[in-house]
């Protein structure tokens, strides 16, 4: 089971002393069956007059930073080790009755996926649609091979750009320009899934290299993908940008509906207009142990990624 280490700082530079106010940090990664949290600290410089933790909705680990000084600079560091255990497309079981797509989620299920099966963006004339649509073979199919003919056709199809602007291409926009960066193709493959009748979210969080043949793109800052809900595996990963159907490789962060809910850094100053000069981001990860197992759990096979 790897272990990862991640350094990820984010400089706010301003041009004369400025005043903070609350500012929201989504940084640390969440602790789940397959990432175990073995360490995680926040250093923020200046040192705020409080800081306290909270879980949002979708159970996300967020900072509230509450600021009394006044300063020309905002320096926030988030280290961590995570332990990770990769899953691949092969280790991922399906219930009988969603092998074959189209299928409908258990009555259980249904009530919980309703607001992640709802689509978010405009598609009046149906395009998304008729472009999930494209990769369905007459009459039914098989539920994952679908879900992965959509990873690797964004993939295979679509240029990755990356974009140091805010915000959030719309699928529209992906489609018709065959470009973006990794929010951009995982909103676009969300949106495609959700047309299919699938319960997705976006993720945010870290991408390492699991081997030295690995080439992925995306990670140098936050990276982006996308979780679909599949009977009897639950919430799995699909990461457009790199082609990748199961975790490995990715670390997760934030869960959320939309991009939005999902951003690591959020807050307000107040200062003379134009003081603001720059933010800059680096994220360091490394990849520490590739063979030792967690204490107590066996090595699992190596991971088809």
């Amino acid at each position: 089971m790897p272990t990862v280490s991640i350094n990820h700082v984010t400089r706010y530079r301003y041009r004369r002393n400025v005043e903070f106010g609350e500012h929201r940090i989504l940084v640390r990664p969440r602790e789940s069956y397959d990432q175990r949290v073995l360490h995680a600290d926040l250093q923020i410089d200046p040192e705020p007059q409080s800081l306290r933790w909270l879980q949002d909705v979708f159970g996300n680990a967020v900072a509230i930073a509450q600021f009394d000084t006044r300063s020309d600079r905002l320096e926030i560091r988030a280290t961590a080790e995570v332990e990770h255990l990769p899953t691949g497309p092969d280790e991922i079981a399906v219930e009988p009755y969603a092998r074959r797509y189209p299928f409908t989620y258990s009555a259980e299920d249904m009530p919980d996926l309703l607001r992640s099966i709802e689509r978010r963006y405009a598609d009046p004339d149906r395009k998304i649609d008729a472009w999930a649509r494209s990769y369905l073979p007459a009459g039914q199919t098989d539920t994952l091979d679908l879900l992965c003919s959509l990873t690797h056709a964004i993939h295979d199809d679509f240029e990755y750009e990356p974009r140091d602007e805010k915000g959030v291409q719309s699928p529209l926009e992906s489609l018709a320009l065959r470009k973006g960066t990794c929010r951009d193709y995982a909103v676009l493959m969300m949106e495609a899934a959700r047309a299919l009748g699938f319960a997705a979210r976006f993720v945010s969080g870290y991408l390492y290299q699991p081997d030295k043949e690995s080439t992925r793109k995306g990670g140098h800052s936050t990276h982006a993908w996308l979780r679909v809900f599949i009977p009897g595996s639950g919430w799995i990963e699909f990461d457009p940008t790199n082609g990748i159907v199961g975790n490995c490789g990715l670390i997760r962060v934030a869960v959320a509906r939309e991009p939005a809910q999902a951003t690591p850094l959020s807050g307000t100053w107040v200062g003379h207009k134009g003081s603001h000069i720059d933010m800059d981001v680096e994220v360091l990860i490394k990849q520490l142990d590739l063979k030792t197992s967690h204490p107590g759990v066996p090595e699992k096979r190596q991971a088809s990624c």
